[in-house]
C-alpha cells in the first residue's frame, strides 16, 4: 500500500454504499501507485518464480525420504509456494500504513467521513490482487517445470482462494500491528519473527509425516498449513472436499477476526494522538 490522498467527492458522506466506494478508491489508488514503480512490479512478478525454482531444485531429492510416497516434488511444492507468497505479502502490508502515518496522511484520512473499514478493505483487496497474480504465475511456471494438477481448474481456483484468505488474515494483522507499533523497524522485526516459524511449521516444503512429532502437532493449529492442505487436497485427483472446506472455513474465520481487530486498532491509534 502506498501514499493516498482523499478527494472531497470520495470522503463526503457515510451512506450505505460509501463503504464500497471508499474501499474501491483505496484499492485503485494503490494499484495506480504500483504501476508507477516498474522495478517493484518486476520484482513482484519474478519473486514467485524464484521461490518455486530455487526450492524445487534445492529439495527435489527430499521426496526419497519416508512420508512423501514417491510424489513429484514440484507437484508437492506448488501449493506450498503459493501459500508462502500469501504469507509474506500479508505480513508486509503494514509498511504502507506506517508510510501513511509518517507523512501525516493517516491523520488527515481519519478526520474525514471515510469508513475505517474501507481503509482495511482497500489494503486487503490490493494485496489479494497482488497474490492472485503471483499465484497464477506460480501455477504456470510449475506446469512448465513438470507439475501436474489432477484437480484441474476447480482445484487451482480453490488453491488461490485459500491463499487469498491467508493473505487477508495476515494483511489485517500486519495493518493492526502497524497502527500499534508505528515504526518500520518494529513491524519488520515482529513480522520476521512470526512468518519464518509459521512457514517452517507447515507442510509448505516438507511432508507432515517426515517432520518431528511436535511440528506435526503445531501444524494442525497453523493457518499457513490450513492453506497448504486445502490447496494440495483440492488439486488431488480425488479431493476430500470435507477437508478442503474445513480448512477454508478456518482461514475465513481467522481473516474475519483479524479484519475486525485491524479496524478496531484505528481507535487505539486515534486515542494516542
Amino acid at each position: 500500500m502506498t501514499t493516498i490522498t482523499i478527494p472531497a467527492d470520495v470522503s463526503a458522506g457515510r451512506n450505505r454504499g460509501s463503504l464500497l466506494v471508499h474501499s474501491a478508491y483505496f484499492t485503485l489508488q494503490s494499484i495506480r501507485a504500483l504501476w508507477r514503480q516498474p522495478l517493484y512490479v518486476a520484482v513482484m512478478l519474478v519473486q514467485p518464480m524464484v521461490w518455486l525454482l530455487l526450492f524445487g531444485q534445492l529439495f527435489k531429492r527430499i521426496v526419497e525420504l519416508p512420508g512423501f510416497g514417491g510424489v513429484n516434488y514440484i507437484d508437492f511444492l506448488v501449493p506450498g509456494v503459493v501459500a508462502m507468497n500469501a504469507l509474506f505479502i500479508g505480513a508486509w502490508s503494514g509498511t504502507g500504513f506506517i508510510e501513511m502515518m509518517d507523512r501525516g496522511i493517516m491523520d488527515r484520512v481519519l478526520v474525514t467521513p471515510v469508513r475505517r473499514g474501507a481503509i482495511i478493505i482497500g489494503s486487503l483487496s490490493y494485496n489479494m490482487l497482488s497474490l492472485l497474480v503471483q499465484g497464477i504465475i506460480v501455477f504456470v511456471v510449475g506446469r512448465l517445470s513438470g507439475a501436474t494438477y489432477p484437480g484441474g481448474l476447480p482445484g487451482i481456483a480453490t488453491s488461490l482462494l485459500a491463499a487469498m484468505l491467508l493473505t487477508a488474515g495476515f494483511c489485517s494483522m500486519s495493518n493492526a500491528l502497524a497502527l500499534l507499533l508505528r515504526t518500520n523497524e518494529a513491524l519488520i522485526g515482529l513480522s520476521q519473527f512470526l512468518t519464518l516459524p509459521l512457514m517452517f511449521l507447515s507442510t509448505a516444503i516438507m511432508a507432515q509425516e517426515a517432520a518431528p512429532e511436535w511440528i506435526q502437532t503445531a501444524s494442525a493449529y497453523n493457518p499457513v498449513n490450513w492453506a497448504v492442505v486445502a490447496a494440495r487436497e483440492s488439486l488431488a485427483a480425488s479431493p476430500d472436499w470435507g477437508t478442503v472446506w474445513a480448512n477454508l472455513g478456518g482461514l475465513a474465520a481467522v481473516a474475519l477476526v483479524l479484519g475486525y481487530l485491524g479496524t478496531r486498532a484505528f481507535g487505539s491509534y486515534q486515542r494516542s494522538l
